[in-house]
């Protein structure tokens, strides 16, 4: 006999899994059987219309509700963790435990998910035997709770006669109800090492954990009852709860899907609740307790997730994704501003139009006309702030955003319109890492663009107003497009204008004011000359002097390296030539620069840069232009002997013998040579203005800096001058100012410069800088860029103009090499605005800082639109 049971019992246990398959196959037709039948004569349109009923309060108070419900279940996983040697922070065992408890739900208690899930999330330094007994444990407390609530159902049931068909059901309740004690009597009475570790305290924490479930849920059950209206007495509704559990819990379907709900829906027809009601209580219970929940886990475990693929992949999944949400959140501020404007505008056209009807539901409502533009004027301000990329601008952007959804959604409340909205609230609270930058810088771009939207949607207000007015519309037909409801209405939605305007200064004043390291300072002539005599200067280097720049210094441990000059216009820091000094540091200088200014909204031009920084450039997102070349004499090359030089060997034998004579002033001039000096420039300048930047003009310190040569007559009279600039070394010998008197003779400029020649021979130097020849070889390739192609084009037939094509020519007759030179800009930005900026700095008067009476801000312009 003993045999028999043995034999019996394996081939039970082998045939287990298929009997298991068998019953709840069985178990799942019948659901689907009942279900067909229960559905088959629902009324779905009063069902609809019970879902649709709640209000926006009664919402928020379900899913308060269902998230509380699903609370207590965390207590499982502080319990786990104690029997692990691993330590986790509370956050992370709260977010673990969410999405492991919320999946879970769904999946079925204790099933191998949640197994899974947790396994992953407590792994930390404890083996695959610890695991299992620590989830071993908690598994078996899982139904304490039910078991404790299944006593209180019997002693109501019984002891209340709560109703006869409810008592049919004992015997499940007892199997239910005999489930705690026997679990309590195998863990402390059973000589078993299994549960050595389990303490009276530890069991009495997952007792009350697992009674505070089950409680939650079926308060969260009866609260969605309450509700729906429901009347009757909510403690039957309790016990037949009770008894549903426990049958969808045998029925082994996950979450007792179908099975739970098919009892309920026949217990609560025993009560006298109707089926549309009774479904539409199941359905609220499934959603705010089963599927927000676990929406909320797997938002949470995504972004564990993502967290661990994108510290793999070096942070791009998470740039790319708060990108995206920064673009969508951009373009939805500004549709939702623009579209407002028109709705207020011109109500008859987005009502009449088919197409911009069709875009109604997908913005914000307000019911008043000042309101609704005030609403849309603020929206574009923030829009432009956070399209920026301004960190200043997100809070702001958020409460406002915050405002319009809850009015919105108090006007007209659907459960399309409220997933909308909420899916703009989690792009917007995702775009958040998107935000970075300390300022707002305003671009031409950006100008032109806010400018056509803001000015003519007031335009075009004020001439709905005068067509409507009762003075032309008497007399003129109105088109239908153009009606508006009334004056009064419109009078409202100026004086809304009016508000908006005041609104929207305050916003662009708090977005673009703040510390910024780009700011016109003073002049730091040590720092300038410490950087040129340590590590040497360039061909552009000695513009430094003419303190009409501002300067970027890079630093290594607090020791000056090198400096870029650059001059601001709108968001753009033009800078003038290569960065000056210690060329090793120049690539870490160029990351500090553009990290920076990006940082303050500022955008990177270099003009006038050679081929070798161009390609660095190209590296970090620069696309480039060239601009002209520069010439340079190699002096070790330089002679007036030969055939090719004899024009120039006949000038200068033709100067010594007319008496003219060449020197150099050295540093400090004398204020008689400077008086003499500024003579020789005003005749040669003949009233025109003096241009800076990327030009020397006539400034006594900027010409004490160097020596000066000049040329005199056999009177001794100064006809010409040219300043001479220090580079910091021998290899460059370059020039700047130069000029001559009217009735200097022609050729003047060349004894300045072969005199300059031999100088330099004589010092040792081994280049003489002639600088740049606009233009020249620009664009001669029908494969070059269109731009240079154009450029070519002006450097051919513009002469009327400028003399590009004589410059080089005459420069032609000295340059042993020439060099490119190119601006460089950033690839995304327009090249129209970029070269518009970079011409207005380049021709900018000299005297700029104090051409307004030493007032650089203009005059009823406000600080954020000053170029």
């Amino acid at each position: 006999m003993k045999n028999f049971f043995v034999k019996a019992k394996l081939a039970l246990e082998k045939r287990l899994t298929l009997l298991k398959i068998v019953f709840v196959l069985s178990v799942l037709v019948f659901v689907i059987n009942a279900i067909s039948r229960i559905l088959k004569g629902t009324d779905w349109q009063l069902v609809s219309q019970q879902l649709m009923g709640r209000s926006l309060g009664q919402l928020a108070l379900l899913l308060f509700g269902g998230l509380l419900a699903v609370s207590p279940m965390l207590i499982y996983d502080f319990s786990i963790v104690k029997f692990l040697p691993g330590k986790y922070s509370r956050a992370y065992i709260i977010k673990s435990g969410w999405i492991t408890n919320t999946i879970t739900n769904i999946a079925g208690f204790g099933g191998v998910l949640g197994a899974t899930l947790r396994a992953s999330f407590y792994s930390k330094g404890a083996s695959k035997k610890q695991i299992f007994y620590a989830l071993s444990k908690i598994a078996l407390f899982l139904l304490a709770g039910l078991s404790l609530l299944s006593w209180l159902a019997l002693l109501l049931i019984y002891g209340f006669d709560l109703g006869e068909h409810l008592a049919n059901y004992g015997l499940w309740l007892i199997g239910g109800a005999l489930y705690f004690p026997l679990l309590f009597i195998v863990t402390k009475f059973k000589n078993n090492g299994f549960f050595a570790d389990l303490s009276l305290r530890q069991e009495l924490t997952l007792t009350v954990g697992s009674t505070l479930e089950w409680l939650f849920v079926a308060g969260f059950f009866l609260l969605v009852g309450r509700i729906l209206g429901v009347n009757h007495d909510l403690t039957a509704i309790f016990c037949l709860y009770i008894i549903a559990s426990i049958l969808g819990i045998v029925s082994m379907l996950p979450g007792g899907l179908g099975s739970f709900d098919v009892f309920m829906l026949i217990g609560m027809a025993t009560f006298g609740i109707n089926r549309e009601l009774a479904l539409t209580w199941l359905l609220y219970f499934r959603i705010f307790y089963y599927i927000v929940p676990v929406m909320v886990g797997l938002a949470f475990l995504v972004h564990s997730m993502g967290g661990r693929i994108n510290d793999y992949f070096d942070g791009i999944p998470q740039t790319f994704l708060a990108t995206l949400a920064h673009r969508i959140l951009t373009i939805f501020l500004y549709f939702s501003g623009i579209f407002m404007l028109m709705e207020s505008a011109v109500p008859s056209l987005t009502v009449s139009n088919k197409v911009l009807v069709r875009f109604y539901p997908y913005t914000f409502f307000f019911l008043h006309q000042l309101t609704n533009i005030c609403y849309a004027f603020i929206l574009l301000g923030l829009a432009r702030g956070i399209q920026a990329k301004v960190k200043k601008a997100y809070w702001p952007m958020l409460a406002v955003l915050l405002v319009g959804i809850i009015n919105t959604l108090f006007q007209d409340w659907s459960l399309s319109l409220t997933i909308y909205l909420g899916i703009v609230l989690a792009i917007t609270l995702f775009s958040k890492k998107a935000l970075y930058r300390q300022k707002f810088q305003y671009s031409l771009g950006s100008l032109a663009f806010d400018g056509v939207i803001f000015i003519g949607s007031f335009l075009l207000y004020v001439v709905i107003g005068v067509i409507n007015a009762p003075a032309y519309s008497n007399k003129h037909k109105i088109p239908s497009v153009l009606f508006f409801p009334g004056q009064q209405l419109w009078l409202s939605g100026l004086i809304g204008i009016g508000i908006a305007v005041i609104i929207l200064y305050f916003i662009m004043q708090y977005l673009t004011t703040g510390r910024d390291p780009f700011v016109d300072r003073d002049f730091e002539s040590e720092r300038v000359k410490q950087v040129i005599e340590t590590f040497g200067g360039n061909e552009t280097s000695h513009l430094a002097f003419l303190r009409d720049k501002n300067f970027y210094f890079y630093q290594v441990d607090g020791v000056d390296q090198l400096f870029f000059m650059y001059r601001r216009k709108n968001d753009k820091l033009i800078i003038m030539g290569e960065p000056v000094g210690n060329q090793a540091y120049q690539e870490e200088a160029l990351q500090s620069f553009l990290h920076q200014a990006d940082l303050y909204g500022y955008e990177l031009v270099f003009y006038e840069v050679g081929k070798d920084y161009t390609m660095l450039l190209h590296e970090y997102g620069f696309d480039f232009l060239k601009t002209g070349e520069d010439g340079l004499v190699e002096l070790d090359k330089f002679t007036l002997v030969g055939k090719k030089q004899r024009a120039q060997r006949a000038l200068m034998n033709k100067f010594e013998r007319e008496g003219y004579v060449f020197s150099l002033a050295p540093n400090p001039l004398s204020n008689e040579l400077l008086a003499e000096m500024k003579r020789v420039s005003d005749e040669w300048l003949n009233g025109q203005v003096e241009k800076g930047f990327s030009l020397g003009f006539f400034d006594e310190y900027y010409l004490n800096q160097a020596p000066v040569a000049l040329v005199r007559d056999a009177e001794g009279t100064l006809v010409a001058f040219a300043s001479m600039m220090p580079t910091g070394g021998k290899e460059i010998l370059t020039i700047d100012l130069m000029r001559h008197s009217k009735d200097a003779p022609s050729g003047i400029m060349d004894e300045i410069f072969i005199s300059l020649f031999k100088y330099g021979q004589e010092e040792g130097y081994t280049y003489f800088d002639l600088g740049m020849a606009p233009l020249s070889n620009v664009g001669q390739s029908k494969f070059s860029f269109i731009e240079e192609r154009v450029a070519h084009l002006i450097y051919q037939y513009g002469y009327k103009l400028y003399g590009f094509q004589g410059l080089r020519a005459y420069k032609n007759k000295y340059a042993t090499g020439w060099h490119p030179k190119y601006t460089a800009y950033r690839k995304k930005s327009s090249l129209l605005s970029t070269m518009w900026q970079v011409i207005m700095v380049v021709n900018q008067r000299a005297d700029y800082r104090t051409a307004n009476g030493g007032k650089k801000q203009l005059p009823f312009i406000p600080k954020f639109l000053q170029p």
